[in-house]
């Protein structure tokens, strides 16, 4: 199955990769500033063609595609494009996400940045890799060597709770703040000791899923913003090393 998903993660990665240099369509989903392009929809399609092919009967939520509400204990969570917005411009920073829960519990997380060949693979009880190399989360343990990453809803215009005040407080006790508009790669950067952290609001279960359980395989630590237990059904997450979160939280409530 491990291997499977990497396969057709890669496939859809493909996509993303020969698509990224050529005439786009772009669309916006509502009257927000979140987008579609038509490389979402093809990146979606091979993802969907192969879950078919190899788990049939397994239920899948897709970004666009949306919950086909199959009855099994297996369900996909899907994000054929992470970094939607990045791609339209041309910013090289997005990935392909895949994610499987067993009875509702994360089991498998695949992340593909085609354009840095990245994969990372995390499953529950086996730990987390980058291209089949083992990976952990740093030992930093002060928020002033921290380096975190952050992200902002697309109802930040319209929407008080939109991160902003949160930045603002963050900003001024770490070493620095990336955002780079890919929470699933934001995860895995905190998973392969990149990064110390990464705290967003307004996100998806396709988002997370992946990245939050390969973060967690590589010794991280998972919570909501009052730092409770996290599931991907929770729009507000904290992903830290463990050595930094409760200085991170401290901020953030």
């Amino acid at each position: 199955m491990r291997d499977q998903t990497i396969a057709i993660a890669r496939a859809a990665g493909a996509i993303l990769r020969d698509g990224l240099h050529t005439r786009r369509s772009i669309e916006r989903k509502s009257a927000s500033i979140d987008v579609v392009t038509d490389i979402d929809l093809a990146s979606e399609q091979v993802i969907l063609a192969g879950l078919r092919e190899h788990f049939p009967g397994h239920r899948v939520i897709a970004e666009e595609a949306g919950d086909d509400a199959s009855e099994s204990a297996y369900c996909w969570l899907i994000d054929p494009l992470d970094g939607t917005t990045n791609y339209a411009h041309g910013y090289p920073m997005f990935c392909v996400s895949m994610a499987l829960l067993v009875d509702t519990v994360p089991t498998l997380g695949v992340v593909y940045d085609p354009l840095r060949d990245e994969c990372f693979v995390g499953e529950r009880g086996k730990g987390a890799t980058l291209n089949e190399q083992p990976i952990r989360v740093s030992t930093i343990n002060t928020l002033s060597e921290a380096l975190v990453s952050t992200g902002f809803p697309y109802s930040r215009r319209v929407d008080p709770d939109n991160n902003l005040a949160e930045m603002a407080r963050v900003t001024l006790e770490v070493m620095g703040i990336r955002r780079a508009g890919s929470a699933a790669l934001d995860l895995c950067y905190v998973a392969a000791g990149r990064t110390e952290g990464h705290w967003e609001l307004g996100l998806k279960p396709w988002d997370t899923a992946a990245g939050a359980l390969i973060a967690q395989e590589a010794g991280g630590r998972l919570s909501t913003w009052q730092g409770e237990a996290w599931h991907p059904f929770i729009p507000k997450l904290v992903a830290t090393n463990g050595a930094i979160h409760a200085q991170l939280l401290k901020l953030l409530q």
